[in-house]
């Protein structure tokens, strides 16, 4: 599924051709992917100008001079495609401008959009209920401390909770904890604080570092120019079951199942 970076990366590439532009065409080729398409979509949008574009943790935004702002979510496999050679019978979602063509190409159809009122967006039931942004300046070791206080459940699970970090997944979870020195096995009560002081830098780093490489591509994301993401050649522990620790500390990457899914670790150093 794209994360974080791989979302912030789609959005930089669509602001470079979709800013400031009008919409002259929309259409819908399905009638959902996910979720049904908003009955006003093609209406609302056809001769719309966007004003702007922007990301809430996993959902991508595309603001417009209607207050009316698109959501979009990836799902497991969608990106979106910019001027592309030939139709593809998974573009389910289609917007032109006088010199562009995005088409929003999603084969297993896990992604959806929706169409809400501008003024009211962080009132969106999802949003609401978000914690803060981690590359945002509301992300602090003291607002972890005060999340994390007396929780028993592992520090990997409740960063992976919306509510007390908005957009963490499991590959930038997996990574920053590692940069942290911290096991994704302890309750997240008893990680100290000087613990959380490494461990927010860290978060706030591995998820730059992968938007600077256009985020990692892993099974079918790639960026909108079509080029992949090149931050999975940087993984120290994710996907590295049976590897030596890249600290050279004589450690071995461990793999764990945590909440149904995996988790990648190095025994030696992280504790």
């Amino acid at each position: 599924m794209p994360e974080l970076p791989e979302v912030e990366t789609t959005v930089r590439g669509l602001a470079r051709f979709l800013d400031g532009q009008q919409i002259v065409r929309a259409a819908v080729n399905r009638p959902d992917m996910r979720r049904p398409f908003p009955v006003d979509l093609v209406q609302t949008l056809t001769g719309a100008t966007v004003t702007g574009l922007g990301r809430r943790a996993k959902y991508g935004l595309i603001h417009t001079d209607r207050d009316r702002t698109i959501i979009f979510h990836l799902g497991m496999s969608g990106r979106w495609r910019i001027d592309p050679d030939t139709p593809d019978k998974h573009d389910h979602f289609v917007i032109e401008t006088a010199d562009h063509h995005f088409a929003l190409c999603d084969p297993r159809r896990f992604g959806w959009v929706d169409l809400v009122d501008s003024p009211g967006l962080e009132n969106w039931p999802s949003f609401a209920a978000m914690g803060p942004e981690p590359l945002g300046p509301d992300l602090t070791a003291d607002h972890l401390k005060a999340s994390l206080k007396g929780r028993k459940q592992a520090i990997k699970l409740l960063l992976l909770d919306q509510r007390i970090v908005a957009g963490l997944g499991n590959i930038y979870v997996c990574e920053a904890l590692f940069r942290a020195g911290i096991s994704p096995r302890r309750a997240g009560g008893r990680v100290t604080r000087a613990a959380l002081d490494r461990l927010v830098p860290a978060i706030k780093e591995v998820l730059s570092q992968s938007i600077e490489d256009g985020g990692s591509s892993l099974r079918d994301y790639a960026r909108p120019d079509g080029e992949l993401g090149y931050f999975a050649t940087r993984f120290d522990v994710y996907g590295r079951e049976g590897e030596a620790c890249s600290n050279a500390d004589g450690g071995i990457i461990k793999r764990v199942v945590q909440g149904g899914r995996s988790t990648w670790y190095c025994t030696t150093c992280q504790k």
